[in-house]
């Protein structure tokens, strides 16, 4: 059936699971596929530039911004990150759905510029829990965890404007429950409304 992509947006503090997550999900569904972001960050361990980020220097991120080349882009502990125009306007063209896994700023951005995009923040079970995986990742140094255990207040204060909040507790039923949304928001009627009117008499 033609119809546009559609837009998933996903937030989360650091360490609440959402990279885990948006991979699972997009295994299952053919159609989804990840947006790959720039950032001036240094890859982690075999993260592989075009795969998992676009790893640029800041001279290039910048000029990038001059040129209006990004939808959405954020400075977040020290690193920008940022998401092309073109990806997004080619996967909503030719009916690929996307997901962003992007942070609260940038979620903001799109929120403001984009009609129909669906917003979803993934929760850690409880904050003790999230420094235990941010522990766990042995890639970061103390006054960068406890600098994201900070900013994680600020940031799931922020889940109230999302449209679905997921509590990764159990990885199992949050990858269901994640599973549940993509479905239920390709069902939507504004989006199929056009594909099945020519279909159906619908007057």
């Amino acid at each position: 059936m033609k119809r546009e992509g559609v837009l998933y947006i996903i937030s989360a503090p650091s360490g609440a699971g959402k990279t885990t997550l948006c991979k699972e999900i997009i295994d299952i569904f053919p159609h989804l596929r990840h947006s790959v972001s720039y950032t001036t960050r240094q890859p982690r361990a075999g993260e592989v530039h075009g795969k998992d980020y676009y790893f640029i220097s800041m001279d290039e991120f910048r000029s990038m911004v001059d040129k209006g080349e990004f939808a959405e882009w954020a400075e977040v502990h020290g690193n920008c990150y940022g998401t092309s125009i073109r990806t997004l306007e080619e996967c909503r063209i030719t009916g690929i759905d996307l997901i962003l896994d992007i942070d609260i700023q940038g979620a903001r951005q799109l929120k403001e510029r984009y009609e129909g995009g669906v917003y979803i923040f993934i929760l850690p079970p409880s904050y003790e829990e999230l420094r235990r995986r941010l522990n766990g990742r042995s890639s970061d140094s103390d006054e960068v965890i406890s600098r994201r255990i900070d900013a994680a207040a600020g940031e799931i204060r922020e889940s109230r404007w999302y449209d679905y909040i997921i509590v990764n507790d159990q990885f199992s039923r949050a990858v269901e429950e994640l599973k549940s949304v993509v479905v239920a928001e390709r069902c939507r009627t504004f989006r199929v409304l056009e594909t099945v009117t020519e279909r159906f008499d619908m007057g």
